[in-house]
């Protein structure tokens, strides 16, 4: 069932959310060549204290999960798409690191996630980047009242597809509000026209992901979480926690 958020709540998933852009920037500002992942895990959860929020991936354990996840951060380094756990890798020039962050303050919960390179960029992937970028962009601006779910889909695959990047296929956006994950699921490639229609009061994760090769293949990593690549090529992920408004979408996970 999608839950329908009052005004007020929706002020207060914006609380939410900005500590969880607060906590997204806390590690990105610790990323640099030689920090480990659990500097920058560490770096988050200190974010989380200081506002009095907890997180929602700490412990999250789905039904298809051998393990508790073990920490407040999903850091997927290069060939890893999402859900990468934080260890004791240290970053190397030119990593391309992607960070989600979730946080619950006061029964409400934000998520959100940024992509970025460690060091000296290569070309390739800030384009990669910048395409998970503004496929998130365009997936939001499709986000509006009377539009469907469908076209928030079509929207953020276009961009992705005219790159010529891949769409992991089976991962997408979700509705999100007393729980990280809600009703209804936000796919990142679809038909316009079909789907839920978009109403006043709905809250979205939306969640763009591209992998460098073209290909849509991935495969879980021997941990259990972290999704990778199968043909080695880099990934991106962008990630906004959206409210549908009367007035327009809101991004609620922005400082």
């Amino acid at each position: 069932m999608v839950e329908i958020k009052t005004d007020s709540s929706i002020e207060a998933m914006r609380a939410a959310g900005r500590v969880v852009a607060q906590a997204l920037q806390a590690a990105r500002e610790a990323a640099a060549v030689g920090v480990s992942l659990l500097e920058l895990d560490r770096a988050a959860r200190a974010v989380l204290a200081d506002a009095g929020a907890s997180s929602p991936f700490l412990g999250y354990r789905p039904d298809w999960a051998p393990t508790p996840f073990p920490a407040v951060l999903c850091v997927s380094v290069n060939d890893a798409i999402v859900h990468g756990i934080p260890d004791g890798y240290r970053l190397r020039d030119g990593d391309l690191v992607g960070v989600d962050c979730g946080a619950v303050l006061d029964g409400w919960a934000g998520d959100a996630a940024v992509s970025f390179t460690v060091g000296r960029a290569r070309p390739e992937d800030s384009a990669l980047i910048a395409t998970a970028e503004r496929a998130l962009a365009a997936g939001i601006a499709a986000a509006v009242v009377g539009h469907r779910i469908g076209d928030i889909a079509h929207a953020i695959g276009q961009v992705c597809r005219t790159a010529g990047a891949g769409i992991p296929d089976g991962f997408g956006g979700h509705g999100i509000g007393r729980r990280m994950h809600e009703d209804p699921g936000v796919p990142n490639e679809g038909r316009p026209g079909r789907g839920l229609t978009l109403r006043h009061g709905m809250v979205l994760a939306i969640e763009p992901m591209v992998i460098a090769g073209g290909g849509d293949g991935h495969y879980t990593a021997r941990d259990g979480w972290t999704v990778r690549t199968i043909d080695g090529s880099r990934a991106a992920h962008a990630e906004h926690t959206v409210a549908i408004t009367d007035d327009g979408p809101r991004v609620l996970t922005a400082l």
